[in-house]
């Protein structure tokens, strides 16, 4: 058995931490049976999930999102902010706004830098999809807000938005106590949501600021979910609670996270730190 050494950063944003793989310059190692014992926070580096840093021809990077099972995601909004923060500092790309190929599209940052370190990165998440047959949800309508559904014959009223991405937002009057544990795995499995799908649990605090918890398809629980963060701003406008075009304030169980919903795009900022750097034999 061949062994080889491959270097890796590890970064979080709000605490939604991945292992980084740099394949620019150098050969990775994409083997979705190496995801599990790389995830492991016991046994292994430790994270949400990987992301692997490859070339584009069509924008400054591309990346791909594996989850902890080894499923492919389509968007990360946490892992973007720190893709930036890594091409712009390890002098990949030294633009301060640069285009993040996705499977979800391009992305566009303008990332925020103090004395050569990026401190925060604003990302331009394209439009949010309301349409059930773009989310997917299989439930009728042009759109899915507020709407009763029962989820192991239990009800709850959800709203459904696309961030290249599905989720699934419920809000709640206290979602410190909201038992996300047991009901997000059921919710992401629901056979209504056929490529599963994420649960945000969201409490309104004012009309700027949310607090939420969030449950990652494929991931579980995380400390925070960046595209979910987007989805439960779209929704608080869609239901009323919030209003468009203002900033609305994310408290997640990692950080807060800045979101603006507009006509013609959301927008995130957040903050995107470097933990560590390493090797790892595989």
């Amino acid at each position: 058995m061949i062994v080889k050494a491959y270097n890796f950063v590890k970064m979080h944003g709000c605490g939604n931490d991945y292992i980084y793989f740099d394949g620019i310059c150098s050969e990775v190692l994409l083997c979705e049976d190496l995801f599990p014992k790389l995830t492991n926070r016991n046994r292994g580096i430790g994270g949400d999930g990987v992301v692997f840093i490859l070339p584009s021809e069509v924008s400054d990077a591309k990346i791909r999102i594996f989850n902890p099972d080894g499923s492919e995601s389509e968007m990360c909004g946490n892992s973007l902010r720190c893709v930036g923060k890594y091409l712009y500092e390890s002098g990949k790309v030294l633009k301060t706004n640069m285009e993040i190929e996705t499977l979800s599209g391009s992305k566009k940052l303008s990332l925020i830098v103090q004395n050569g370190i990026v401190v925060s990165v604003c990302v331009n998440m394209g439009q949010a999809k309301l349409s059930p047959t773009e989310i997917p949800v299989l439930l009728d309508g042009e759109t899915i807000v507020g709407r009763l559904v029962y989820v192991s014959q239990q009800p709850y009223e959800i709203t459904c938005v696309s961030m290249g991405n599905p989720h699934a937002v419920i809000f709640h009057e206290d979602v410190d106590h909201f038992d996300l544990l047991a009901i997000g795995p059921v919710f992401e499995t629901a056979p209504i949501f056929p490529e599963r799908t994420n649960v945000e649990v969201a409490q309104i605090l004012s009309r700027n600021n949310i607090k939420m918890r969030a449950w990652d398809r494929g991931a579980g629980e995380t400390m925070a979910n960046g595209s979910g963060a987007c989805a439960v701003a779209v929704a608080a406008v869609l239901m009323g609670y919030c209003d468009k075009n203002s900033d609305i304030n994310v408290e997640l169980k990692g950080g807060k996270l800045t979101v603006k919903y507009t006509d013609e795009a959301v927008l995130m900022t957040g903050d995107c730190v470097k933990v560590f750097e390493g090797v790892i034999n595989l």
